[in-house]
């Protein structure tokens, strides 16, 4: 199987939508990892290419077919997005060889008949492709082709952040996404993390904001470097680290993780604790369970209980238990579209809502078994006013809690006037990571 069949076929997959495309992405990589780097990188690039620009690629081809994108065959449809992504975003890939590895293609998959259709689009937008007019990309309609990003959801990023930061957020969304690090300190110091990383062949460069954060370069599989199979760091976004960092945790305090999948995070908790105090890490099916344990082992921490649970189920012998509840709870994402490219397409405002409703179910249950004094930690990795903003006045008014600042934690370059007020936006393409909503709360009743 050559590399455009695997793509194909991937492109296939993603779009019968029975798994998110990261996850797809990740198998197929894994599946195929006897091929070389250079062409692991070409099928990752095409595959995360073509998703994260489809509305863009859409509105190419149906500038040169009679037949609309919506109404092909989806073999033809995913033949032609892979191609278009290749002939637009890849100039070392000779026309000529797109053209005629897709017409292969079409015949390999028993639709001779179609050849000359494929031929004929892709022959055409190639010698075009300078010259497609694009609508005025100072209109949501034009921002939306221009970055690829549902009307809807353009406009809503307009009036929520304002068109200066939605140009930033949306760019940010399609540039290949930092692979940070976290230093697993109760193991070994960001130094010696740097050199045994350097050691595999790969960069280890300075991270923003963190001082245990490290950012990777160079990597074609995590899952190949030894540093990470014996456990000296963890894979986490620096808005993800800053979630726990800003709590404020202390040796021998009892931390509650109540939707703690993948782990990242308890990790975090557990690095900091170094073998004091405890920590219950919660969530609801066996999959996300095995993640965690998973992380767990990995990086040798045992003063942990993992435990299957429903967050917004009451558990009454865990009430009022936590000297600090970590809430990272289910959101939208659209925080992280840069590295999850599906998020955009299959996030809808009806979605949005029941999210928003979801949390303050949460958060009511979950609130229950923090101490008097302990510390609540609200989160989450979207850019959304209802599951962000709103809900931090929703827990003032209607939870015992007051808000806590965040900037004893923060560097300077992060502070700001909702960071005093106890929480704080990241965005991302305006700071360095993902966008994440972090908030922190002292229960006073």
């Amino acid at each position: 199987m050559n590399q455009r069949m695997i793509i194909l076929e991937t492109m296939l997959l993603i779009e019968e939508g029975k798994a998110g495309s990261d996850k797809i992405i990740n198998q197929v990589l894994d599946k195929y990892d006897y091929l070389k780097k250079q062409e692991r990188s070409f099928i990752k690039r095409v595959l995360e290419g073509s998703l994260e620009r489809r509305i863009e690629i859409d509105y190419i081809i149906d500038r040169y077919s009679r037949t609309k994108v919506s109404a092909m065959k989806p073999v033809i449809r995913a033949l032609l997005r892979m191609s278009v992504y290749q002939l637009k975003y890849m100039d070392s890939v000779p026309e000529s060889a797109v053209c005629n590895e897709a017409v292969k293609l079409v015949k390999s998959k028993g639709l001779a008949g179609l050849c000359g259709f494929v031929n004929g689009v892709l022959r055409n937008i190639a010698r075009d492709l300078d010259k497609i007019e694009y609508p005025d990309e100072d209109t949501k309609e034009g921002m939306s082709v221009k970055y690829s990003c549902p009307v809807w959801l353009t406009e809503q990023l307009i009036c929520e952040q304002g068109p200066g930061n939605t140009h930033k957020i949306l760019e940010a969304s399609l540039k290949p996404a930092d692979i940070f690090i976290r230093t697993n300190l109760s193991r070994i110091s960001v130094e010696q993390l740097k050199e045994r990383i350097k050691e595999e062949g790969l960069g280890a460069a300075p991270a923003p904001y963190l001082p245990y954060a490290v950012r990777l370069t160079d990597v074609d599989s995590i899952a190949r470097i030894n540093a990470f199979g014996v456990g000296l760091f963890q894979i986490q976004d620096i808005g993800s680290m800053l979630v726990t960092h800003v709590a404020g945790i202390r040796k021998n305090d009892i931390v509650l993780d109540v939707c703690a999948a993948p782990g990242g995070k308890s990790m975090h908790v557990l690095d900091i604790l170094n073998g004091s105090g405890h920590l219950y890490a919660f969530d609801i099916s066996d999959t996300k369970l095995e993640m965690i344990m998973e992380n767990a082992a990995r990086s040798g921490h045992s003063n942990v209980d993992i435990i299957m649970s429903d967050a917004s189920l009451y558990n009454e012998r865990l009430e009022k238990t936590a000297d600090v509840l970590i809430a990272d709870l289910p959101c939208s994402g659209l925080g992280v579209m840069g590295r999850k490219n599906d998020i955009k397409y299959n996030m809808t405002p009806e979605k949005e809502a029941s999210l928003a409703g979801l949390q303050k179910e949460i958060l009511a249950n979950v609130s229950r078994y923090v101490k008097p004094g302990g510390i609540l930690v609200y989160s989450t990795c979207t850019i959304h006013r209802a599951e962000n903003e709103d809900n931090v006045e929703w827990i003032t008014e209607n939870l015992p809690f007051e808000p806590v600042s965040l900037d004893e934690y923060l560097p300077v370059e992060l502070r700001c006037a909702t960071s005093a007020k106890g929480y704080i936006q990241l965005i991302p393409g305006v700071c360095e990571c993902d966008g994440f909503f972090i908030s922190k709360f002292r229960r006073v009743g």
